[in-house]
């Protein structure tokens, strides 16, 4: 397979009496954490009706290189080509990590790394095509807005022409990284070597016109204002009812050790403004199916939480993660029963799924 399928179910479309911007504001500023939950929990019934599983995926994410030369204040992981543990990873070192995801059961591979000027596009073409050949049915949801867009610049092509070569390679989806902030003002100051928001949503809606499904993020609690944060979700809510491309949202917080921004004060974000910021989310974005708790930055419990605000989905059990991690959140794996226990707990059952969020598993809770 080649690329994520439409979901089987068919499109649920917004309300004509969305919220607007001012709105939002006004909600992520003046209601209590309980008033959202329970809009959350409505928008929520709309996609996912009371009984349906909380569900999971099973993946592995291969940072193929930490070489990169955005230089983003935010970022512990990167490395210059001439420190001593920058690396690059080559095809069967690839292979045997993604050979021990499989042999796990897990069904989604996410290849993200840094902007290695030394790479060319070959290097991620081979990649793909290898992966393909040698494991025919697993989901390859992998490359950035921010490498894909560094593609074009290396092979002096279009985006579509970059897109339609990875897709013809083997790529199944593309996973919503580099996000952070979609302003100019915020990513001028943390990452203004990066790609802009113009140009990160150009990359999403090309994806969406060659028939690629993604997802989108957000990665608050840098030095964002409130107002940003809900721009950040109307252009999202825009660009899906232009497209209908994004398959889920997945909003996490800042974490500054090993960062540049270590030691600026009052960051990241608290438990209460991620639950906040997550269950406006799933209010804003009434037209994308799924929302992620992010468990990896706020811990299981937060998690189970944000399962009762609106989310619908834990995400990935992580079998590897390293840009995370450089920034001071140890262990991210977690095993199949710990997420069954933590989803059992909050009053749920739940279930294993693929990228495309099609159930591989059903894991009732026990009487």
């Amino acid at each position: 397979m080649s690329t994520i399928a439409q979901s089987s179910s068919s499109p649920i479309l917004p309300p004509a009496n969305r919220i607007d911007e001012n709105e939002a504001l006004r909600l992520l500023r003046e209601a209590s954490l309980f008033e959202l939950g329970i809009m959350a929990e409505e928008v929520k019934r709309r996609f996912h009706p009371e009984g349906q599983p909380v569900t999971f995926v099973i993946d592995r994410n291969v940072n193929y290189t930490n070489v990169c030369n955005v230089d983003c204040l935010f970022c512990g992981f990167y490395r210059h080509k001439e420190d001593a543990d920058a690396y690059t990873l080559n095809y069967p070192q690839i292979q045997e990590k993604t050979r021990e995801l499989v042999e796990a059961g897990g069904t989604q591979l996410l290849l993200q790394g840094g902007v290695n000027p030394d790479l060319p596009f070959e290097y991620y073409l081979d990649i793909v095509r290898n992966l393909r050949k040698d494991f025919p049915t697993l989901t390859i949801h992998s490359f950035s807005p921010t490498e894909i867009a560094y593609m074009t610049v290396i092979t002096g092509k279009s985006l579509e022409w970059v897109i339609q070569q990875l897709i013809e390679a083997g790529i199944s989806s593309i996973p919503g990284a580099g996000g952070e902030i979609l302003h100019d003002e915020i990513r001028r100051k943390v990452s203004h070597k990066k790609v802009n928001t113009h140009d990160w949503l150009e990359v999403m809606e090309v994806a969406h016109g060659l028939g690629l499904k993604t997802s989108a993020t957000m990665m608050f609690g840098m030095m964002e204002e409130d107002w940003h944060i809900v721009d950040h979700l109307f252009q999202i809510r825009n660009l899906q009812d232009k497209t209908g491309g994004f398959l889920s949202f997945i909003p996490w917080t800042f974490q500054k050790p090993n960062t540049k921004l270590e030691k600026l004060p009052n960051l990241p974000a608290t438990g209460v403004e991620y639950l906040k910021v997550s269950a406006l989310a799933r209010i804003v974005l009434d037209n994308i199916p799924n929302i992620g708790a992010s468990w990896i930055t706020q811990g299981l419990k937060i998690g189970q939480t944000a399962l009762r605000m609106g989310a619908n989905d834990m995400g990935g059990l992580l079998l590897e993660e390293n840009v995370v991690t450089q920034c001071g959140i140890n262990p991210t794996r977690k095993s199949v029963a710990e997420m069954l226990k933590v989803i059992h707990q909050g009053g749920f059952d739940a279930a294993q799924r693929d990228t495309a969020y099609n159930i591989v598993q059903e894991y009732p809770r026990q009487n």
